[in-house]
């Protein structure tokens, strides 16, 4: 593995842990700031809203930048919204931390793609990928847990000290490791931007990648309560269940990684989103059953996010046939496009807890991902076509 992986690997852990770690935080701020809990949860949201707008249009608005000079500069960007966190004397200021730190991880991961693609060899890209989201997947594991708990017995404002002390190592890792002369692709121009967003192949990807990974969200956002309410587990064993779905996203994150790579991205995801929508289906009965559900969850903790690094290399490669001069473009939308997953599974599960109840979450999810399925064996069929070239 390349050093300069490493160094992008701690770039993704410190950007994950703060992503996810508000989560863990949101009683806690809501208390300390004297706002409601659906105004700290807005948090969530308003990070989510940083990425989105960060990955294509920052993305976009940097193509001229060196790849090194860029990535410093995320990595202070990042740095600096969690010191602004730390010290935020109000709600509205730590609005504005968290929105900074979103638009940083935009960037960060839709060019982190294509740095991480260009240090390996093409049958190793799919893999390089997922080393480095790796990173996310570790902080789901380790860093969320320990940020949590700092803010439970320090207060959530130092858990932002925390992860700022993240983004310092994270950026003298990259400032050593990562090197001067990686390949910059010539910035797309406006006309080319627009075809990004355009393009009916690229566009069915997005689709794909929001509607399959969201789909999982629509029972993960809410399976603490599922585990505690319906299949009987203590409050402190939900915590260890967290614990361990995050060991299996970490295998499964590898794992889907060197699938793409050995057998292609579309026919790993074919598999992956068939398996993932089998197992949402069983959970659908086992989520009162203890132990068969904590197996479930266990198992499709693997498959849940086996499917990114499968989503983003293809993405790519998809780009540099239709749009060669817009990658980084593409894979920025590409990012949104996991980010509005998110929040459309948040919301869909929410509107279905509120009308139906929680055991209701697994088949609607079950039904998004049969969707993304659908769409990714289109896909595969539509890479099949001989393209007709006029004149």
């Amino acid at each position: 593995m390349p050093l300069a992986l490493l160094a992008l690997t701690i770039s993704a852990f410190a950007i994950g842990t703060t992503e996810f770690v508000i989560v863990g935080l949101v009683p806690t701020i809501a208390d300390q700031l004297s706002i409601s809990l659906p105004s700290a949860g807005l948090l969530v949201s308003i990070y989510a809203l940083g990425v989105a707008i960060g990955a294509p249009v920052l993305t976009a608005l940097t193509g001229k930048l060196p790849r090194k000079q860029l990535l410093l500069g995320l990595m202070v960007l990042f740095t600096l919204g969690n010191l602004l966190a730390w010290q935020a004397p109000s709600y509205a200021t730590l609005v504005l931390a968290r929105l900074m730190t979103g638009l940083a991880h935009g960037v960060f991961f839709s060019i982190g793609s294509t740095i991480a693609t260009s240090l390996v060899p093409k049958e190793k890209a799919a893999s390089a990928i997922a080393i480095m989201f790796g990173g996310l997947t570790v902080a789901l594991v380790t860093g969320v847990p320990l940020g949590t708990f700092i803010g439970q017995h320090f207060g959530w404002r130092e858990t932002f000290l925390a992860v700022s002390v993240l983004g310092v190592i994270a950026l003298i890792a990259s400032a050593i490791l990562v090197p001067n002369n990686i390949p910059s692709r010539a910035p797309a121009s406006l006309r080319e931007q627009v075809k990004v967003l355009t393009h009916p192949r690229l566009l069915m990807i997005y689709a794909v990648t929001a509607l399959g990974y969201g789909g999982v969200f629509t029972a993960f956002t809410f399976l603490a309560p599922m585990m505690q309410n319906l299949a009987g587990f203590t409050p402190s064993a939900v915590s260890w269940i967290l614990l361990g779905y995050g060991v299996s996203v970490a295998i499964g994150n590898i794992w889907g990684g060197k699938l793409a790579d050995k057998h292609g991205a579309v026919p790993a995801l074919k598999f992956i989103f068939a398996v993932l929508m089998v197992l949402l289906l069983v959970f659908q009965f086992t989520a009162s059953m203890q132990y068969a559900a904590l197996a479930t969850v266990l198992v499709m903790g693997i498959f849940a996010f086996g499917n990114v690094p499968g989503l983003q290399v293809y993405v790519v490669q998809k780009a540099e046939q239709y749009t060669p001069s817009a990658v980084d473009v593409a894979s920025g939308l590409n990012i949104a496009a996991f980010n509005i997953g998110i929040a459309l599974g948040s919301i869909i599960g929410g509107q279905t807890v509120e009308h139906y109840g929680l055991a209701q979450t697994p088949w609607i999810g079950a039904v998004i991902v049969l969707v993304a399925l659908l769409l990714i064996g289109l896909s595969g069929r539509l890479d099949k076509t001989p393209r007709v070239v006029l004149g």
